[in-house]
């Protein structure tokens, strides 16, 4: 998790973010660090281990919140650094973050860097843009200026899972817009999974989504749109140094849930919630895009 000096609005990716409000004021990089503060506190109060690395105030990157768009860190060991649409975020790469990893007795063999595609404007946001379901080697993409289809699948064949690729729309205004990131739309358990089926306008697709989750054992609880919008879809789950299962979500996420969802949830995690509601409104992210998950195994000593 990447501790914001000087969070903001961002208008490079409010471009095709329509879930981002400019509410920005003098008061919003110290609102912001509360709820990060906060948010980091109750994680490891449930004994999740969390590392935080200190934003840097130059260069001035308003996102460097929501670091999973960026960097993604494999169990087998591999890094790999994606092409990012707003030329202000691609910025927050930092090489000191896999540093300061392998003090903490990561084992990084391979740091595959794919950025090069920024060139061609060609974009793919890292678990942004691409929802793993690491036991099935699948990966669900929806498509838009953050996902370029093409790449997505070469990604995929390159690492040896199964491209799930689909298109999700929100209502912006008066229009049907391409969702800007696929993780705001849907979450993926080890045993469920949290999904806004109704963005997904082609049937032929929807079907197809839903055919995989069911293929792959998940439980589908499914959100409203009015709910998505409320970040019911950008959710994680994790697990603790106990091995405790846990839902990962924003405050705005919960309150936005029906108590059918919530006990359905709870059958196979705790959920945990924190007040993020600047950082949402301003970012246009939540509590799943705070969260970098990091799978490298540990050094032999």
């Amino acid at each position: 998790m990447i501790e914001p000096i000087a969070f903001g609005y961002n208008a490079q990716t409010a471009e095709n973010n329509y879930f981002q409000i400019n509410q920005q004021g003098s008061e919003t990089q110290t609102k912001s660090l509360v709820e990060f503060q906060n948010f980091v506190q109750k994680l490891r109060e449930h004994n999740i281990n969390v590392i935080t690395v200190k934003d840097t105030l130059v260069p001035h990157t308003p996102d460097s919140i929501f670091p999973n768009n960026w960097i993604s860190f494999g169990a087998d060991g591999k890094v790999i650094l994606y092409p990012m649409f707003a030329p202000n975020r691609r910025d927050e790469r930092r090489m000191d973050v896999l540093d300061l990893l392998e003090k903490q007795d990561f084992e990084i063999d391979e740091v595959i860097d794919i950025s090069e595609y920024e060139d061609k404007n060609i974009f793919l946001e890292g678990t942004g843009s691409i929802i793993f379901d690491h036991d099935y080697r699948l990966a669900y993409g929806s498509v838009s200026l953050r996902l370029d289809r093409k790449l997505f699948v070469e990604f995929c064949q390159k690492i040896n899972y199964q491209p799930i690729v689909f298109h999700s729309f929100q209502t912006a205004g008066t229009e049907r817009l391409p969702i800007y990131h696929t993780n705001v739309m849907m979450c993926i358990a080890d045993k469920f999974a949290v999904i806004c089926l109704d963005c997904i306008d082609d049937e032929s697709e929807r079907k197809m989504v839903k055919s995989s989750l069911e293929n792959s054992g998940k439980e589908i609880i499914e959100i409203s749109e009015p709910q998505m919008q409320n970040f019911a879809g950008n959710m994680l789950q994790v697990h603790n140094t106990l091995g405790q299962k846990f839902l990962i979500m924003s405050q705005t996420a919960y309150q936005s849930l029906n108590e059918e969802q919530i006990s359905a949830i709870k059958k196979y995690s705790e959920i945990i919630y924190s007040d993020l509601q600047t950082i949402e409104t301003n970012g246009g992210g939540s509590a799943r895009c705070m969260l970098a998950e990091v799978f490298l195994p540990k050094k032999n000593k």
